[in-house]
């Protein structure tokens, strides 16, 4: 008599095989998996909670008079910097934590399941949008409080909340793709911060790119961070729609049409 039990290369066959329905219903049971890691271990929301109210005192407070000539004039200069730069580094956890999940077995288990090969993959990624949430509504709200008035109007600022979030989903692809082929987490945050330290810093964020030497001041204003700031900026001080909010949708478009693909073939190939 033949046995009925599937061998690993039939459970494969079958995960592959997969309706799309079925992939997005296990991709958003892995995101609430990966909510739940959360609530058990708070101690991860520690960089999209503390880090906005500490980045914007710090910043806020050590060059506004010094730039803008005080704090009230700085404030709807800073407030979108520090939020696209808590936000896109926030995007660097996604990779560590995809990697640690590795290295742990986890994904090891989740073979033995019958669920869509991607699912963990795409749930983690789709969990990772509740972080980029929590930092930009912590970062809009320590500006409230601190005087920050976008004269954008709640609309805009909401427009320009969610243009963010996207950006960082995007670019998350990147991060998820070195956690994938990293020997570790730490490498993982290493290559990250390199990559991520000089866009963020060596951008309009913080000053204004004419105040910086003329051959910063080519990079700044090629940078795609800067781009994303300014067109926060438009939409939150201004309520308007320019060109820059257009690169940067072409910008994560771009990211993602290059390293999602990337990412899933060298996930699939280690899974």
């Amino acid at each position: 008599m033949k046995s009925t039990s599937n061998t690993p290369a039939t459970d494969r066959r079958l995960r592959n095989k997969m309706s799309f329905s079925q992939t997005v219903s296990n991709s958003l049971t892995m995101a609430y998996r990966g909510l739940l890691k959360i609530r058990r271990t708070p101690e991860q929301l520690f960089d999209v909670t503390l880090q906005p109210i500490i980045f914007t005192l710090m910043f806020t407070y050590i060059f506004g008079g010094a730039i803008s000539g005080n704090v009230q004039s700085y404030l709807p200069v800073i407030i979108p910097g520090i939020l696209v730069q808590t936000v896109i580094t926030t995007s660097i956890v996604t990779g560590v934590q995809l990697r640690e999940d590795m290295d742990k077995g986890v994904f090891d288990r989740f073979k033995s399941l019958p669920i869509a090969r991607i699912a963990p993959l795409s749930g983690a990624l789709l969990a990772d949008t509740i972080r980029y949430t929590i930092a930009t509504v912590l970062t809009f709200t320590m500006g409230y409080i601190m005087g920050y008035r976008p004269d954008g109007g709640l609309g805009h600022v909401a427009i320009a909340a969610l243009l963010v979030i996207v950006c960082a989903w995007s670019i998350s692809w990147i991060f998820a793709f070195f956690g994938v082929i990293a020997r570790t987490a730490s490498s993982v945050q290493g290559i990250s911060m390199i990559v991520l330290f000089p866009l963020t810093f060596l951008s309009n964020a913080f000053v204004p790119a004419e105040t910086l030497p003329k051959l910063l001041q080519w990079f700044v204003k090629i940078n795609p961070i800067s781009h994303l700031v300014t067109a926060v900026r438009d939409l939150s001080n201004s309520g308007t729609i320019g060109w820059d909010l257009t690169i940067s949708l072409i910008g994560a478009a771009v990211i993602v049409a290059i390293f999602a693909p990337l990412t899933v073939r060298a996930y699939m190939r280690r899974t």
